[in-house]
């Protein structure tokens, strides 16, 4: 598959992404105060790095809370207490959706990692699943570079170019003409979890046996909700977690039909916090809109459907930053998020290096003010 797919390519499909992204998102209710607070100063020009809500209440977060302010009608499924109760916080890991943009989360990792920041839990939405689930089977931030930024992970990502596969559109309608009825999707994307399990080592491919914990945040096609899907095959999770609507098949998983988390809760800060996280911080991939593009920018063809999603995701999210206590926001603009582009993924991955330098100061700072307490 070249590197060099145009966006003109993906717009039809990404269209029906928006759809399903805007028909989901409906029930959020975005009316909540911006807490106050704080940015370090950012390495270079990179903007909104390490910003962190200013605390108001002692250590731990009371569940109550939680769900009071949580957007209404979107209550997880599958989430168990995976945090026991201690003398320490537990530091929860949550990493957010968004394609391409998300090779930020490696540069992250990488920097958490040399610091020796402590990690209890890691829940990841869509590619910060992968990225995060990939790191709780025991790969290091480098090992998971290696991975993602490997051709073969783009070819078992797309099996098939997107425009042969529209092509061939009709031949594989023959199956239902049949009385054959496949999930609606171009994917199944059955070799993309083949693929992850085998970036794992074979001892950790059950999510239950992974150390630290991890939770991948799907959605339910069946009634709406954001699922957590906390055992069983990690690359089968990883697989439902990124099911890229249209793109991809529905993944059947217990009764459920999983699609990409990011439809619900692409930065899942709530289930962190409900899985027994006292401090999280959260890494948000969104595009910021500062500087706004130029009027002549949207006369391109396929130029419309990536912004209306990011836009998009940058709204679903707005209301879990405010939930978490630091987050991280790596200046990945002009990065679309189906680029199969390898200068992209090394932009982002960058720009998480610089982000997470810019925001260690604001963790020591907290972990040591909880640790007070």
């Amino acid at each position: 598959m070249s590197n060099q797919i145009s966006w003109r390519r993906f717009s039809p499909l990404l269209l029906s992404a928006v759809l399903s992204l805007a028909t989901f998102s409906g029930s959020y209710d975005k009316a909540c105060a911006n807490p106050e607070v704080v940015r370090p100063e950012p390495v270079q020009t990179i903007g909104k790095d390490g910003c962190v809500k200013e605390d108001q209440s002692e250590t731990q977060f009371q569940a109550d809370v939680v769900s009071t302010n949580r957007p209404t009608g979107q209550p997880t499924d599958g989430l168990p207490k995976l945090l026991k109760e201690g003398h320490h916080p537990h530091v929860a890991l949550v990493l957010g959706g968004g394609g391409t943009r998300g090779a930020a989360h490696i540069g992250v990792l990488k920097i958490l990692e040399e610091n020796h920041v402590p990690i209890d839990l890691v829940v990841g939405t869509s590619m910060g699943a992968i990225v995060g689930g990939l790191h709780c089977a025991g790969l290091s931030a480098d090992q998971i570079h290696d991975r993602l930024n490997n051709r073969k992970f783009y070819k078992a990502f797309n099996t098939v170019p997107i425009p042969v596969r529209i092509i061939i559109g009709p031949i594989l309608l023959v199956p239902r003409l049949l009385g054959f009825h496949s999930y609606d999707g171009l994917y199944k994307g059955n070799k993309f979890a083949k693929y992850l399990n085998r970036s794992a080592p074979e001892t950790e491919r059950e999510i239950e046996e992974l150390k630290p914990p991890f939770v991948a945040v799907a959605t339910n096609l069946l009634d709406g909700k954001p699922t957590a899907i906390s055992h069983g095959n990690l690359g089968r999770a990883l697989q439902a977690s990124s099911a890229v609507p249209f793109l991809r098949k529905p993944v059947p998983i217990e009764g459920k039909l999983l699609v990409d988390g990011g439809i619900t809760a692409n930065l899942p800060v709530v289930q962190a916090r409900e899985l027994g996280a006292d401090i999280i911080i959260a890494v948000d991939v969104d595009e910021t809109y500062d500087p706004a593009l130029p009027e002549k920018h949207f006369r391109k063809m396929g130029s419309v459907p990536p912004r209306v999603i990011s836009l998009m995701l940058t709204t679903i999210d707005a209301w879990s930053t405010t939930q978490a206590d630091i987050v991280i926001h790596p200046n990945v603009n002009n990065i679309t998020l189906l680029s199969f582009k390898k200068e992209d993924g090394e932009h982002a991955y960058e720009a998480g290096v610089t982000a997470a330098k810019a925001a260690l100061p604001v963790i020591w700072n907290k972990l040591k003010a909880s640790q007070a307490h």
